[in-house]
């Protein structure tokens, strides 16, 4: 999600960091009656009804989404490891998404052998494969994206709210709560490809979004590619997420709002085209702390590694960061320099190196103060980051082989 300012936090940044440069509303009639209808090829099953009962997909037909779906409350959609799911082209009340309602719940359990895959129709890929056999790994606002949602609290002006990219008229696009421990299912070794359609006024739909989904909930192994937009956003809710790769997106490549309070623990962003972190706290009734924690950032192109507003508090730690364009200078336009943060931000034991020729010195990339925190280090010492082989076999990215 943009934001048109940028400032600085009370945010707290642990030790060990290391820098290098090297149908709008689909179910118009809610009838819900018919929640599938099989089309000419016998393996592609279209979905184009909400779905209000408990159902399955399984991995021997590929589903397309025909509009934006809704599990609503209540049910639960069960995806077997190695499905496909594809959503149809289209913008605007067209775009194509699958949302999980308040009360509903998906349990979308892949596997590192068979991974579940969200695309696009136009996709050719089949269960079975991880690599598009058809499309670039950087084409993206086909279709939307995976939206789930819950009663966990978030910090807004209301205790629910509606998530962007959902007309109000939809009930179901209502997020937050009181329930912390909320339960929204399992969401394992998933990737979503090619989203971010836009839904009107520059407004794009997320890779996944969260919006007040709670902790009972269980995210692991995760993979955005080429979307449009974030390519995932925490809106509240307390829902943490273990490996989570993400990968050509054209906004943020993880955004928080509504005072998130859950932890992000190795996660992996590759050429985000914004800044890789966006990390805000609450926009009312309360704020809370969030974690980010051994992570890896290729940011050759981004505009900036963080950006935080002043509401956000919490731990950003045991990241490494290559880096060639992307300036940590003052944390993207707060005016401050390092030794200004150290009144209200912890920075230490950072780690850079610039090898890339032409790339500048360390006081291309740092303010002035910084050499209390950044030592110099070669190339290849970093101590600190993501553990990659969790990503080894079922992601895009990991078989495409842009991780090393």
């Amino acid at each position: 999600m943009k934001k048109n300012f940028l400032a600085i936090a009370t945010f707290l940044v642990a030790s060990s960091l290391t820098f290098t440069s090297c149908n709008l509303d689909n179910d118009k009639d809610n009838d819900n009656d018919n929640q599938i209808e099989e089309v000419s090829a016998s393996n592609i099953i279209e979905v184009s009804k909400n779905i209000s009962a408990d159902t399955e997909w399984k991995k021997d037909t590929i589903y397309v989404l025909t509009s934006r779906i809704t599990v609503e409350s209540g049910a639960t959609l069960t995806i077997d490891p190695g499905t496909v799911i594809k959503g149809k082209s289209g913008t605007g009340v067209n775009a194509t998404a699958l949302l999980i309602a308040r009360g509903a719940k998906i349990i979308a359990e892949g596997t590192v052998d068979e991974p579940i895959i969200f695309t696009a129709e136009s996709d050719q890929i089949e269960s079975g494969e991880i690599v598009s056999p058809n499309l670039p790994s950087n084409l993206n606002g086909l279709w939307g994206g995976l939206i789930v949602l819950g009663y966990a609290p978030i910090s807004a002006d209301d205790a629910s709210v509606q998530i962007e990219g959902i007309p109000v008229s939809d009930k179901n696009g209502l997020f937050g709560g009181d329930k912390e421990e909320d339960n929204s299912g399992i969401i394992k070794y998933v990737s979503v490809r090619h989203g971010g359609a836009n839904i009107g006024d520059a407004n794009e739909i997320n890779g996944i979004t969260f919006g007040g989904v709670g902790s009972g909930t269980v995210v692991e192994n995760i993979e955005v590619v080429a979307n449009q937009d974030d390519g995932v956003e925490f809106f509240g809710g307390s829902v943490s997420v273990k490996n989570v790769l993400v990968w050509n997106n054209g906004d943020d490549a993880l955004d928080t709002d509504m005072a998130w309070s859950g932890t992000v623990d190795n996660f992996v962003i590759i050429n985000p085209g914004d800044e890789a972190l966006e990390l805000d706290g609450g926009e009312g009734l309360f704020n809370k702390e969030q974690t980010f924690v051994n992570g890896t950032v290729y940011a050759q192109q981004a505009e900036g590694l963080v950006d935080i507003d002043s509401t956000a508090s919490g731990d950003v730690g045991n990241t490494w960061v290559n880096i060639s364009k992307v300036y940590f200078t003052d944390l993207q336009g707060s005016g401050q320099d390092f030794d200004d943060l150290n009144d209200i931000m912890t920075v230490a034991d950072l780690e850079f190196t610039y090898p890339l020729e032409g790339a500048g010195t360390k006081e291309d990339y740092f303010a002035k103060g910084s050499d209390e925190f950044v030592t110099d280090v070669e190339e290849g010492k970093a101590t600190v980051g993501a553990d990659l082989e969790k990503f080894t076999n079922w992601s895009w990215a990991a078989v495409e082989g842009v991780l090393k």
